[in-house]
């Protein structure tokens, strides 16, 4: 072998070696770098008085990360999105956002200016398209002269805010908003969180930062903000206390647990089998560092001269296991071991009950005999009827026809959707004391302030004004406020809103073992599962299924008879199968009728061609009086359906001319 003048049988490898290995580098660093952050929280602390929320926490949102924020009512997760959002400040610390990111952020409880409109609200985010798009939409529904359509037609053409305005309507239609022109001050607050969602998803930022989306929908909806966020491609932050949602959407959990952050790479069935082992390691860890505290503190308690000439970092070490044993879990929990009044075999008893409201039928003719110990679930589509149907059970709307019969020993505890209208500067244990001095609560009577420290209201907290609590405080206060009258039949109107997980997991298990009935409402499908044992189903217009099981049951068996009933389809529409001998095999030739419909398709669809270029000609000109104008605009939409429609034709029946 002739080795190359002036190089060594070694070089050529070394070459090799080394541009593999610049390759590889390069490689691990845009692995690493494959994805933007694009949010960036540093160290920020944020408390109100003598409350710690949260201190000196810092976390990354990388492009394309959906993170779900945990943690109990009370602990900041509503400030700590405020903060991000720029709608608050922090006490220290910075908020850090790529360059150019656009941001959008649905509040808990979202407000909007005076004097808007649903279309308004929906559109006002992108400033110059939603303007022109909302006076469009105002235009087709009012009119105009001529000169204002024609403007309006060259912004929209020029802003290219026909898809715009399309995807605005796919998402108001899903979130059943249809009212486009009436007056946002007239809606309710549920209505407006629904406007505001629809706001933030038309948008379609590169970072969403949502707040408990999922309140005021009814399943439907948030089955399908389920699919639309699963492939939403940008990154996502967001409370909510719905499981099933939080494990279908999110691939990463924060939680904000004894004021600080704990990060997990995974949707939230994952959070729960490492929050659990994180738990155990840290009660192991506490325990570990107690018993080595007791060596160290008798050191520690010797005479000054004693361990005058010891290390000082022994010291400095005592002091930090010190801190470290006194680290401790705050494993406090809602505590529901109120016992329920006996209740009779006779529940109640629903005969012939009809109920109407103008031309929407609730019920019809409906009967049903309520059992001793029955769990009911209620799911159906908003308006459907299904706060109507239990205020008639509870006497406060009274049916058009039939009659209820409720049995003597029924006492109601109703958990409205609405909630209990509190005096918000009253103090939370004379909200209570308005109710009862004196509670019994597990064969025993307990104060006010007793019964409240049950549901997690420390003796500083209870001297609050109830203005001063959070909106999941709120409602774990009336949750307590209804409790308390010891009911026998819980009826619970969407009771899962602003509760957080650990509550809700509580008050699972307290209805599991409930010795009484219940009536759940609610669009939390997890919470359904656990708690019920049939279902009614809202259909609409007095149509109402009892399904025997819990809501996953139900859609399992929905989507089995949409299969089943797309089998049947196929099967009626599927063509006889051609013979085997392929000398009989015939192609299908036109009919009569078929021939003539053919030849007719080409000129009918020439013709139609022939007046949209006219029709457009015509709009381009500027001429047409404001009547015209709008009467072309309407034929041409027509005129190119017509076109879609017979050309389809057309090459249906040209594979058999």
């Amino acid at each position: 072998m002739v080795r190359p003048a002036g190089r060594t049988c070694f070089e050529i490898p070394k070459q090799a070696l080394c541009i593999s290995l610049v390759f590889t580098i390069f490689v691990r660093l845009y692995q690493r770098y494959e994805y933007m952050i694009d949010l960036q929280v540093d160290g920020i602390s944020k408390s109100f008085g003598d409350t710690i929320l949260f201190a000196d926490i810092s976390f990354v949102l990388e492009e394309r990360q959906r993170s779900g924020l945990i943690a109990r009512n009370g602990r900041g997760k509503s400030t700590l999105l405020k903060i991000i959002a720029g709608e608050d400040t922090p006490d220290n610390g910075k908020i850090t956002f790529r360059n150019g990111l656009r941001l959008g952020y649905l509040e808990q409880e979202p407000e909007f200016p005076d004097g808007l409109t649903v279309i308004e609200a929906c559109l006002k985010r992108n400033s110059e398209k939603s303007a022109v798009i909302a006076k469009y939409e105002k235009i087709m529904l009012h009119g105009a002269d001529t000169d204002e359509m024609q403007h309006i037609m060259e912004d929209m053409d020029r802003l290219d805010a026909w898809d715009y305005e399309n995807r605005a309507k796919q998402v108001l239609d899903k979130l059943k908003i249809k009212n486009f022109e009436q007056q946002v001050a007239e809606l309710s607050g549920g209505q407006k969180k629904r406007i505001a969602l629809a706001a933030v998803l038309i948008e379609e930022p590169d970072m969403m930062i949502l707040d408990e989306p999922t309140n005021h929908l009814d399943m439907s909806m948030v089955e399908w903000l389920e699919e639309y966020l699963a492939r939403y491609t940008g990154s996502l932050l967001m409370v909510t206390h719905d499981r099933y949602f939080l494990d279908r959407v999110c691939n990463d959990i924060i939680e904000i647990d004894n004021n600080r952050i704990y990060r997990y790479k995974g949707n939230y069935s994952y959070f729960l089998q490492r929050r659990e082992e994180r738990l155990q390691n840290m009660a192991a860890e506490t325990a570990r560092a107690r018993n080595l505290l007791r060596t160290e503190l008798e050191w520690m308690r010797r005479q000054p001269q004693a361990r005058a000439h010891k290390a000082k970092y022994r010291i400095d070490a005592f002091y930090k296991l010190q801190e470290k044993a006194a680290a401790m879990r705050d494993d406090s929990s809602v505590s529901l071991d109120v016992k329920s009044q006996y209740i009779g075999n006779k529940i109640f008893v629903m005969k012939a009950v009809s109920k109407a409201f103008d031309k929407k039928t609730i019920t019809k003719d409906f009967y049903y005999t309520f059992s001793r110990y029955e769990k009911l679930g209620i799911v159906g589509d908003n308006g459907t009827g299904k706060s109507t149907f239990i205020k008639m059970l509870l006497g406060k709307v009274a049916p058009d026809n039939g009659n209820i019969e409720i049995g003597e020993t029924v006492v109601w505890g109703y958990y409205s959707q609405e909630g209990m209208v509190f005096n918000e500067q009253m103090k939370v244990i004379d909200a209570v004391k308005a109710i009862a001095e004196v509670i019994p609560m597990g064969g025993r009577m307990l104060t006010a302030s007793q019964f409240l420290q049950h549901f997690l209201f420390a003796p500083e907290k209870q001297y609050d004004y109830v203005y001063k609590l959070s909106g999941g405080e709120k409602r774990r206060l009336y949750l307590c406020t209804v409790l308390m009258r010891n009911p026998n039949f819980l009826v619970l109107d969407e009771p899962t809103n602003d509760l957080d997980i650990d509550t809700l997991q509580i008050l699972e298990e307290y209805l599991c073992g409930f010795k009484g009935c219940v009536i759940v409402v609610s669009h939390d499908r997890y919470f359904m599962d656990r708690v019920v044992d049939h279902i009614f189903v809202f259909k609409g217009e007095g149509d109402i299924k009892d399904f025997p099981g819990n809501y996953t049951d139900y859609r399992d068996w929905c989507e089995e008879e949409k299969t089943a009933q797309k089998t049947v389809e196929t099967k009626n529409t599927k063509t006889t199968p051609e013979k085997n001998n392929r000398r009989n095999e015939a192609k299908r030739k036109l009919s009569f009728n078929e021939q003539r419909e053919y030849a007719s398709l080409e000129s009918e669809i020439a013709a139609l061609e022939e007046e949209k270029t006219q029709i457009e000609e015509l709009l381009s000109s500027g001429t047409l009086d404001n009547d015209t104008l709008m009467e072309k605009s309407v034929r041409i939409s027509q005129v190119i359906s017509l076109i879609d429609e017979k050309t389809m034709r057309w090459l249906e029946l040209s594979e058999f001319a």
